[in-house]
This record gives C-alpha cells, sequence and structure tokens, in this order.
C-alpha cells in the first residue's frame, strides 16, 4: 500500500518504553536536559507548564520515589540529569540523587496559549545558564538554550520520521487502509508489536500480585473463575489491563510500551488484544495483526483529539481495542465502523480528571463498554447518525468527538484543573 514506510516509522516512533506516568517523566526529562546543559546541579529552576500537564501529574506516583507532581518531577530530573535515556531518566533515581532533588527551589507557573502538553524549565548557576522546552510529544525538545544561545534542539529521540506524530498521514489514513496495512507487516513492526504487548503484559500480570492502587484490576480479574465464552476473556482482558494501570500509577518501577505519548493508553490497546487473541486461538499472526490495528486506530484518534485534553485517554484507546476485538472475531469491515459509532454513542464525554490511581476505573469501564459495542456490531446493531453526535459513519462520528474534544470542553478542563488545584491548597 502507498506510505506503508511512513507508517513503518510512526510505529517505530510511537511504540516506545516509558518508566511511570508519562507526564511526570516529561517534565523530569526536560529538568534532565537542563542539567546536562548546565553541567551541574541547579540550587532553583522556573518551570512554565500547559494546564494539562500539571493536571496530569498532579496525583500520580512517580517511580523510584514517594513523590507527585510537576516540582518533584523537575526537581527529580535535574538531580539526576542524564537525559539520553528519554522517558526512562528516573530509572538513574538513588538515595543520593532524591536527597539532592529535595534541596532545590522550584517555582511553577502554569503558561496560558500554549500547546495542551508544554513544559519549560530554566535555570542558572555561577557559570552558565540553560532553558529546555518540551512541546506536543512528550519527548520532542523544540527549544533548548544554553548560556543565551540557541543549541541545536535534536527535536527527539527518534531519527525515523520529522515528527513522531505525523497529523497528515493520520489525517488521511482510513479504516480500510489500516486493515490493508495490518495484513502486510514487515519483520521490524512485527518484532516492535510483540514487544508491546509482552512489555505490557509483565506490568499488567504484575499487578495482580500486589494490592497496588485500588486494585481495580485485582478485584475484578479474581471475580471470573475461568473463560468459559467470548464474552468472559473480553471481562478478563478489561481487568488485567486495569491491573497494568493500577501498578503503573502507583509507582510500580517496571516500563510499559506507550502509544500517543501514554502508557495506560499503550496497556489499553495491547494487553486486551493478546488476550482475546489467546482465548481465540487464532495464532500469531493474526494476533500481531490486530495489535498493528489497535496501535494505529489510537493513534488516528489521538491526531483527532490532542495529547492532552479534558477528553479521557483511556476511551479513545478502548475504541481502538474494540475495533481490533471485532477483527479478530471475524468482524466485517462495516462491523469494525460500527463498532466505533456505538463506542462514541456510549461514552463520548467521559473527563480527563488527570493521571492518578483511579485510572483503571476509567480503563476497565471503557473495556467493558468495548465489549458491548463489539457484540452489538456483530449482531448487526449500529448506532445511527439519528443519535446525538454519532455521523452516518464512523469517519464523521470521530470528526464530531474531535470538535467536542477541541470545541465543547475546553471550559471543562478549566474546571477539572480548578477543582484540582483547590483540593490541594
Amino acid at each position: 500500500m502507498e506510505r506503508r514506510k511512513e507508517i513503518d516509522a510512526l510505529l517505530k516512533s510511537e511504540l516506545t518504553l516509558a518508566l511511570g506516568c508519562t507526564e511526570p517523566a516529561c517534565a523530569a526529562l526536560t529538568g534532565a536536559r537542563v542539567k546536562d546543559e548546565l553541567g551541574e546541579t541547579p540550587k532553583r529552576a522556573k518551570v512554565k507548564v500547559s494546564r494539562d500537564m500539571m493536571k496530569n501529574a498532579m496525583g500520580v506516583s512517580i517511580p523510584n520515589s514517594n513523590l507527585t507532581g510537576i516540582s518533584a518531577a523537575v526537581a527529580l530530573g535535574l538531580a539526576v540529569g542524564n537525559s539520553s535515556r528519554g522517558l526512562s531518566v528516573l530509572e538513574g533515581l538513588d538515595d543520593e540523587k532524591r536527597a539532592e532533588a529535595k534541596g532545590i527551589d522550584i517555582e511553577v507557573e502554569i503558561e496560558s496559549g500554549c500547546p495542551s502538553l508544554f513544559i519549560e524549565v530554566s535555570a542558572k548557576t555561577e557559570d552558565h545558564s540553560a532553558l529546555c522546552t518540551i512541546e506536543n510529544e512528550h519527548d520532542r525538545f523544540s527549544r533548548i538554550i544554553k548560556d543565551g544561545k540557541e543549541v541545536d534542539a535534536n527535536v527527539s529521540f527518534f531519527s525515523e520520521c520529522e515528527s513522531s506524530l505525523n497529523s497528515d498521514l493520520l489525517d488521511e489514513l482510513t479504516l480500510k487502509d489500516v486493515i490493508e496495512y495490518s495484513e502486510n507487516l514487515t519483520d521490524d513492526i512485527k518484532d516492535l508489536l510483540d514487544r508491546a504487548y509482552s512489555t505490557n503484559l509483565e506490568i499488567s500480570y504484575a499487578g495482580l500480585e500486589e494490592d497496588w492502587g485500588l486494585s481495580v484490576g485485582k478485584t475484578m480479574f479474581n471475580m471470573i473463575d475461568g473463560i468459559k465464552s467470548t464474552d468472559d476473556a473480553m471481562r478478563k482482558a478489561a481487568a488485567l489491563a486495569a491491573s497494568g494501570s493500577d501498578a503503573r500509577m502507583s509507582g510500580s518501577c517496571r516500563p510499559v510500551m506507550i502509544n500517543s505519548g501514554s502508557g495506560n493508553q499503550g496497556i489499553t490497546v495491547t494487553v486486551p488484544v493478546a488476550v482475546l487473541a489467546a482465548y481465540l486461538n487464532v495464532g500469531h499472526e493474526k494476533l500481531i495483526s490486530a495489535l498493528s490495528i489497535s496501535e494505529l486506530v489510537a493513534l488516528i484518534l489521538t491526531n483527532k483529539k490532542a495529547r492532552l485534553s479534558a477528553l479521557c485517554g483511556a476511551f479513545t484507546a478502548s475504541i481502538a481495542t474494540a475495533v481490533s476485538w471485532c477483527y479478530l472475531l471475524g468482524g466485517s469491515l462495516e462491523e469494525m465502523d460500527a463498532t466505533i459509532n456505538n463506542m462514541i454513542a456510549n461514552l463520548t464525554g467521559i473527563i480527563c480528571d488527570g493521571a492518578k490511581k483511579t485510572c483503571a476505573l476509567k480503563i476497565y469501564s471503557s473495556l467493558i463498554a468495548a465489549s458491548v459495542a463489539v457484540h452489538l456490531s456483530m449482531k448487526g446493531k449500529s448506532a445511527s447518525n439519528e443519535s446525538g453526535i454519532v455521523g452516518s459513519n464512523s469517519f464523521e462520528s470521530i470528526k464530531n468527538l474531535s470538535t467536542i474534544s477541541h470545541e465543547g470542553m475546553e471550559e471543562t478542563d478549566k474546571t477539572i484543573l480548578k477543582i484540582m488545584i483547590e483540593k490541594n491548597r
């Protein structure tokens, strides 16, 4: 198919490892790059951050620490340095670096008129000054200034494509294109998808071993006595994905393969697909094709709504998983299209109130909704354009979903952060 190499590059740049929630990881990465430019740890730093970045770092545990929030993440990054580790930068934390981070004075200001994913860290030492900015993508440096002079930002850690979120490509891809691409994958992409689901299964099963967070996944997983039907498999899959989120958002040091810059979305579009594929015994090739479908549909949806917004990413990722489940069950293109419409008819409006331990609840609920959407579409049932924001096909419905995310939920997003900040005063 046309543009296959571009899609390959897109997946290679998007499906990467991250340690912990990606917003604190991004903040730590920015701080780490400032330290690398300065050559030493500063005593204080100024941080400018977008509303959504602030929101998504407030309630989630930072790995290798007992801390939360943008200030803590930046301070830890400034202490540890070594930004070449990317979103796994906090792997290098030890007692000495944690103690060093406590002594750094961090001043945080919420920036207006910036992208939803934005953070800028600036600091000085006796000999040097540095300013580093990440925007639009969690590991993409848009600006680096050292001693008043622009430095090559090395815009991201990935050289395969100019931008890891290729908006033009994602705007043009259709569901038919995605299916066609997914049924003829290169060995490199197959290996990448293998790593994605195996990495995310590891943290999901690890989440069953302890009482992480609310233990949503562990609780619901243990309520199912064996898998005797497709519906059992889907519910077990939803519980296992929630288990991965339970562990990740509570500070687990196991890595996750992300999608759209999100570990929770990465788990949601891989683990449930692998569980249903195993139950159906479809074989490895079918599993890998199904994973590429869920990964790509999730990226398409994120491109429509923005990486950080008031619309919950677990919901949009679950739409992608629903399409993949439909594919595994032998669904037609029309039934996959109907599955998207059924999901949008059901859960549109589920809000993102930041990354935190209860994200597992939204993942579980969204995946249960995905099972309902698939069951309906496989029975020939689809929400029609008479139903609220639902269009006559998935393309129209996704366009309407995008409008709601960008226009309809702007004030909602502001109100969410206002409530969160007031709670923490």
